[in-house]
């Protein structure tokens, strides 16, 4: 007997992936979104959707439950890590002063991803929020070569390193939840 938890998932077409292609709600059907910025909001709300995914059906405990020691890191850091960063983003783009950190300094947003229902539930309030406030900033720009902020950052650049940084956490999510149920993503 093994404690590691056994591989299974919802497809019943294709047994390797995370829900059958019919019944997965990213839309990959048909032909793209026309143009850059449209793309780009394509992949930034697919990748936000598939997080989501990554995390759907877990108690406090699993969704705070840590990967590998000396690592912070678990589906519920990571929801408070993006969290964060997309208040970054809005300091990066505003002439005033940074935003205060919402979990405090460092890896606070890990370091206090505890297995309590309550971090779990503001955790997905400050994401949702903090997602409508930078997409409602970033839609007052919608020249993807404007530039912004005191570094003059191009919007096209913030809204690539969005899509890069949701792709990279979605990467990681896969690992963790196959740890925590043995359930694999695609």
């Amino acid at each position: 007997m093994s404690d590691d938890p056994a591989r299974w998932t919802r497809a019943t077409v294709y047994p390797d992936m995370w829900i059958d292609p019919d019944d997965d709600p990213r839309d990959s059907e048909g032909p793209g979104p026309d143009g850059e910025l449209a793309t780009l909001h394509d992949y930034l709300t697919n990748y936000r959707l598939t997080l989501r995914m990554k995390c759907e059906g877990l108690d406090a405990e699993q969704l705070a439950r840590r990967s590998v020691p000396p690592s912070t890191m678990s589906l519920l850091g990571l929801l408070r890590h993006l969290a964060e960063v997309e208040r970054d983003w809005r300091s990066w783009i505003s002439d005033g002063d940074p935003l205060p950190k919402l979990y405090g300094e460092r890896d606070a947003d890990f370091d206090g991803a505890v297995a309590e229902q309550a971090v779990v539930d503001a955790a997905y309030t400050d994401l949702e929020r903090e997602q409508a406030a930078t997409d409602a900033a970033l839609a007052e720009h919608p020249d993807l070569g404007e530039r912004l902020g005191k570094d003059g950052i191009a919007v096209r650049e913030l809204m690539v390193h969005r899509v890069e940084e949701y792709a990279r956490h979605c990467g990681h999510a896969d690992l963790l939840r196959e740890c925590v149920d043995g359930r694999v993503g695609q």
